[in-house]
C-alpha cells in the first residue's frame, strides 16, 4: 500500500464495533465528545505488545484526568486476550480483537500488513468530534512514547 493512501490528521476515523478481551462489543462512536487513544499492536503475548498495553493500564489515572479512553487493537481471538490480559494485570484497559473478518477494522485504516497478517504498530488520537487528531506509526520493534501521547491528548481542544 502506498504512504499516500493512510489517514491522516484531520481525517474523520472510521467507525467500528469490535469485541473486547471480555466479549463485550464496544463501538467507536458511543465515545463521541471524548478523546479516544486507539493504540494498536502486532500480537499478543509478544514482550513489546506487553510492554505497550501495560503502559496504558499504568498510565489510566493520567488519562483519564485528561477525559480520554484507551483502547488497545490486534487481531488475536477474544479468549486469547483474556487470558493475556489476566496473565499481565490488565483491569481497566479494553483490548479489542479484530480476530474475524480477520483485520477488518485495521484495514479500514489502512495500516494492516498483509505480508504478516496483523496491523503496523500505531497510536491513532480520536479528538471528540470523531476525527483524526494524532497519528504515528512507530517502527514494528519500538515501544511507543506514553509521555509523548499525553503531551499530544493535551493539546486537543475539548
Amino acid at each position: 500500500m502506498k504512504e499516500d493512501t493512510r489517514l491522516a490528521q484531520g481525517d474523520q476515523a472510521p467507525d467500528f464495533e469490535l469485541e473486547d478481551h471480555n466479549g463485550d462489543k464496544v463501538k467507536l462512536s458511543e465515545f463521541r465528545g471524548k478523546i479516544v487513544l486507539l493504540s494498536f499492536h502486532p500480537l499478543a503475548w509478544t514482550n513489546i505488545c506487553a510492554k505497550q498495553m501495560q503502559s496504558l493500564e499504568d498510565n489510566r489515572d493520567e488519562l483519564e484526568k485528561l477525559d480520554a479512553v484507551t483502547l488497545g487493537i490486534s487481531v488475536d481471538t477474544v479468549p486469547s486476550k483474556k487470558a493475556w490480559a489476566k496473565e499481565l494485570g490488565i483491569e481497566h484497559t479494553s483490548l479489542l480483537c479484530d480476530f474475524w473478518p480477520h483485520g477488518k477494522m485495521i484495514k479500514d485504516y489502512r495500516i494492516f500488513r498483509q505480508e504478516d497478517g496483523f496491523s503496523e504498530r500505531v497510536n491513532v488520537i480520536v479528538g471528540p468530534h470523531g476525527k483524526i487528531a494524532f497519528i504515528k506509526i512507530y517502527p514494528i520493534r519500538e515501544l511507543p512514547d506514553i509521555d509523548e501521547i499525553l503531551e499530544e491528548i493535551e493539546k486537543i481542544e475539548r
